[in-house]
């Protein structure tokens, strides 16, 4: 049985967990080594059964904790060659772990196989991934996008579980404190993803099949939780499909204290 947990999702930190029962990896590590062992310990995971960490892309709120956790836990790290250079010239790769770049057919720990699509954003070559399991389910991580591509929809399609950046709303953007040169930044097409642009996506995602979308990477400043969830819950209601029955929605919490998924 596959499992996952958004376990530190926003705008400050980024980590989510998958496993099966030979053991589990990360998608980013955005938040100190210490808070991700904690969160993994109060679920009674044994950071032990950490394989390897995979990175989105260099951004700090990414790769806080790469460097003490993969250090003190000897794990793997994977990203693409762009990330990589990135995390160099920040000093997260510090020679105490092994780094490898992303091999186009994907990489398999232990009976899960994780692949990289590229997505459009800010930094040297950031991706997203999926993670395919033993028992053909499948679930992807996709947030830090600016626009959506072909090649974005395509890895989603078919997924069982997707977290989906949905990281602003564009009124709250606009009129909000941050500069003129941020806003334009977020707005771009390798900024971030809206609430109304992740809407769109998650209803085509359900009307193929998807059924369970958690949106992420919400912005502190320029999102509500509610808001977030409103957005993409009527888009997706415009389908046909009824919450609770074809599909469920959550948001992602800054920190979450619940439980594992299992699906």
């Amino acid at each position: 049985m596959a499992r996952f947990c958004s376990l530190f999702s926003s705008s400050s930190g980024n980590c989510t967990y998958f496993a099966t029962a030979k053991g589990g990896i990360l998608i980013d590590a955005g938040v100190s080594a210490k808070r991700i062992k904690q969160a993994l310990c109060d679920r009674n995971i044994a950071p032990e059964s950490i394989k390897a960490i995979f990175v989105t892309h260099e951004h700090s709120d990414h790769t806080k904790g790469i460097r003490v956790l993969a250090s003190s836990l000897g794990l793997d790290v994977y990203a693409t060659s762009g990330t990589i250079k990135g995390m160099e010239e920040q000093g997260v790769i510090n020679g105490k772990f092994s780094v490898h770049v992303m091999e186009p057919d994907g990489v398999e720990i232990g009976d899960m196989l994780v692949k990289s699509f590229k997505t459009p954003h800010d930094s040297y070559e950031s991706c997203g991934y999926t993670v395919e399991f033993p028992d053909e389910r499948k679930a992807a991580v996709a947030t830090d996008i600016g626009h959506i591509t072909n090649e974005i929809m395509n890895s989603l399609i078919g997924c069982d579980l997707v977290m989906l950046e949905s990281n602003h709303d564009v009124g709250m953007l606009q009129n909000g404190i941050y500069p003129y040169y941020l806003k334009r930044r977020i707005l771009s097409d390798i900024g971030h993803l809206s609430n109304l642009a992740c809407a769109d996506v998650a209803a085509q995602l359900v009307e193929r099949g998807t059924t369970r979308i958690f949106l992420g990477h919400l912005s502190e400043e320029n999102n509500i939780p509610e808001l977030a969830f409103q957005t993409s819950f009527a888009q997706i209601s415009e389908t046909g499909a009824e919450l609770g029955r074809d599909y469920t929605l959550e948001v992602s919490p800054k920190e979450n204290l619940g439980d594992i998924i299992r699906f």
